[in-house]
């Protein structure tokens, strides 16, 4: 029992240093900037379409803006990020990367702080840029349960990590321009699809962020629970299910056939 728990120890203390090396703390550093940008972006244009449009929350064009707005800012985050990072940009995928096997734990604690608190400046620099205006937030439908807004959440960052995942499989082609972009318009159709029941966030960072600042954290777990357990389920079913890493030789000549 003793030896086993000094080879825990040791285990530990390995990943820890892996995860404050010089590239490791690069990584972090490319997690916030392009977590910023992202947050700046899609809360800024949530905030610009409340100051043009007189009714923004019920203007279906506010609507269509957010959408925009979250595939552009998605798709260059993940991009300027992709080299140093694997570009997270939200706290969901980094979990899904971990439950995946991707990183490890200690890494994906240190993606989580740099991610969080890159969405809180986000949101500080836009009340005090755009002088205490508000800051809006990802609010649940009244006609929609705490469950059911969870759920939807859920779902969509099951698709928007399945995505992340797919996106940068070297098994299937390499990384380029189109994966970051194949992730912004998964984001964006998930905005358009739930932005009106709970806010289509499918982003931890992005939800708290904003919260923090606007002093309204109610419903924070729907933003928590549904797309970190959605972010596990994809990082499990992709790798070990759909393409696991060691397919049989007669399913990898399946896979060109059809150009997966």
């Amino acid at each position: 029992m003793l030896i086993f728990g000094r080879m825990a120890s040791t285990s530990l203390t390995a990943r820890f240093k892996q995860s404050v090396t010089p590239a490791s703390l690069r990584a972090y550093l490319a997690e916030f900037i392009s977590t910023f940008f992202y947050v700046f972006a899609v809360v800024g244009s949530a905030m610009a379409s409340r100051k043009l449009l007189p009714d923004a929350a019920a203007d279906p064009s506010s609507l269509v803006i957010v959408a925009m707005a979250n595939a552009f800012a998605l798709s260059s985050a993940v991009y300027i990020a992709a080299n140093a990072s694997g570009g997270h940009v939200n706290p969901a995928v980094t979990f899904g990367m971990a439950v995946g096997g991707r990183i490890n734990v200690p890494t994906a604690l240190f993606y989580w702080i740099s991610q969080m608190l890159a969405s809180v400046m986000a949101c500080i620099f836009l009340k005090v840029a755009t002088v205490g205006q508000r800051v809006p937030t990802n609010t649940v439908a009244e006609e929609m349960t705490g469950f059911g807004a969870s759920l939807l959440e859920g779902v969509m960052t099951f698709g928007l990590v399945y995505t992340v995942y797919a996106a940068g499989d070297p098994r299937r082609s390499p990384l380029s321009a189109t994966g970051p972009l194949a992730v912004g318009l998964t984001a964006a159709a998930g905005v358009l699809a739930a932005g009106p029941f709970s806010g289509g966030s499918m982003n931890p960072a992005c939800a708290f962020g904003s919260a923090v600042i606007a002093g309204r954290l109610k419903n924070q777990a729907v933003y928590w629970v549904g797309p970190l357990i959605g972010a596990a389920v994809a990082g499990l079913l992709y790798d070990n299910v759909v393409f696991p890493t060691e397919a049989p030789d007669s399913l990898r000549g399946l896979s060109d056939e059809v150009g997966v």
